[in-house]
């Protein structure tokens, strides 16, 4: 009888064995171990059904204590209620980045961090024209110059140039050997 009383007993903990084939398997329930993080702020029992569980998680409570500070937990619930599952994530998320953003900065929250980052995406751009400017000057200076140094060198006998153009004949010739990595010099 004892045999008994413990595989029956067996048979309701482990609910994929049965006593006979054609038996129903008995019903699973699932058992919510530990309570969300939002469930054991609020001090209340995390129901089966808990919309705030999946977003949420215990290991992480500060994501939830963030967002119930500026937006507060009824808000949450009902924004989250109005929302399809599939949205739902991406607008927890949302929700405490603009928590944490507000709370570092309550006067413009994340609409501050976004003019600061479009303040420097726009002085990055110009940044990067006076950089595509300097580039195509210098290209522009380095053809002039051996455009120069070509006409100097196809000339055989020095012949005086008209004075709007300059004159190569006080250039040194081992300018170019002697500095390299001078370049500046010449163009300023």
């Amino acid at each position: 009888m004892e045999s008994t009383i413990s595989s029956s007993s067996s048979r309701s903990v482990s609910p994929s064995s049965s006593s006979s084939p054609n038996s129903p398997p008995p019903s699973v329930t699932i058992v919510v171990v530990s309570p969300c993080a939002a469930c054991k702020i609020l001090r209340r029992r995390c129901a089966e059904k808990c919309v705030l569980a999946p977003y949420f998680p215990p290991n992480d409570p500060i994501k939830f204590t963030t967002a119930h500070r500026v937006f507060g937990a009824s808000n949450i619930i009902k924004f989250l209620q109005e929302l399809p599952e599939s949205q739902r994530a991406d607008a927890v998320s949302s929700m405490v980045y603009e928590a944490n953003a507000r709370l570092r900065d309550p006067v413009y929250g994340c609409a501050g961090s976004i003019c600061q980052l479009q303040k420097q995406v726009s002085d990055l751009q110009a940044q990067l024209a006076k950089a595509q400017a300097e580039i195509v000057n210098m290209q522009c200076q380095q053809a002039n110059f051996m455009a120069l140094i070509c006409m100097e060198m196809g000339q055989s006998t020095p012949q005086t140039i008209s004075p709007p153009q300059q004159s190569l004949d006080n250039f040194p010739m081992n300018y170019l050997d002697d500095n390299i990595g001078s370049w500046e010099t010449l163009w300023t």
